[in-house]
């Protein structure tokens, strides 16, 4: 595999099965991801973006296919191993915060630091979301498009090659959704980390370097972007 390939996907198939009803989430995606790259899922609901993701973020594992993140083949994989790959190299933005309401800023993002081998700096990781003057302040105290930057800081604060984003601007307005995306691309900018983020807005869809368009569980088109705009350019 090519030394700047961090994920590759074959023939990926998710079925989830209740009873005797079978839900085909994922129908045979393959797809490459490369270092550094700012890739936009985008599609609507139901379409398999989050399945994706969760597979790539070893959250859960295909039916059938296989996806490897660099040379370290995820599928089959125990447990165990699953979770020191997402210790040790992923950092999840959900769409829902998930703080801890007794802590301040400063220490939800420390929380992180206990269990990761390298970590930077906490200050430097709030900082790079622009919430140097919150550190101290608890959750409550903090609107919801900073509280989300609040966990991309944690997220990125044990280094993680790749930042997998599942609607982090779902809850937002657009002003503030705008915010969050600024902290996202500067860290796949300044950092070099790798950035899958999953939206149903196709305006954000401008900012990434390739959108992966998918519909019904399979990738519908892959286009590459070669005139990217800053998140306060996006009209949505």
């Amino acid at each position: 595999m090519p030394d700047d390939i961090v994920f590759s996907a074959q023939g990926l198939t998710k079925i989830y099965r209740t009873g005797d009803v079978e839900v085909v989430a994922l129908r045979d995606v393959s797809l490459a991801v490369r270092r550094g790259e700012f890739v936009v899922l985008l599609g609507a609901s139901g379409s398999g973006k989050s399945t994706l993701l969760n597979i790539l973020g070893g959250l859960d594992v295909p039916s059938s296919g296989e996806v490897s993140f660099g040379d370290h083949r995820l599928t089959g994989a125990g447990e165990a191993e699953l979770t020191t790959y997402r210790r040790e190299h992923v950092g999840f933005v959900f769409q829902f915060y998930n703080l801890i309401p007794s802590l301040t800023v400063r220490e939800n993002v420390q929380l992180v630091t206990d269990i990761a081998s390298a970590p930077m700096d906490i200050d430097e990781a709030i900082g790079m979301v622009g919430l140097s003057e919150r550190r101290d302040h608890f959750p409550a105290q903090l609107s919801g498009g900073e509280q989300q930057r609040v966990a991309i800081a944690r997220a990125i604060v044990k280094r993680p090659d790749v930042l997998l984003c599942d609607e982090p601007t779902g809850a937002l307005d657009v002003q503030t959704g705008k915010l969050v995306l600024e902290a996202i691309a500067r860290i796949n900018r300044e950092l070099g980390t790798t950035a899958v983020v999953i939206t149903h807005n196709a305006a954000i869809a401008a900012m990434a370097d390739r959108v992966i368009v998918l519909g019904d569980g399979r990738i519908q088109r892959v286009t590459a972007n070669a005139h990217k705009v800053s998140p306060s350019e996006l009209v949505w």
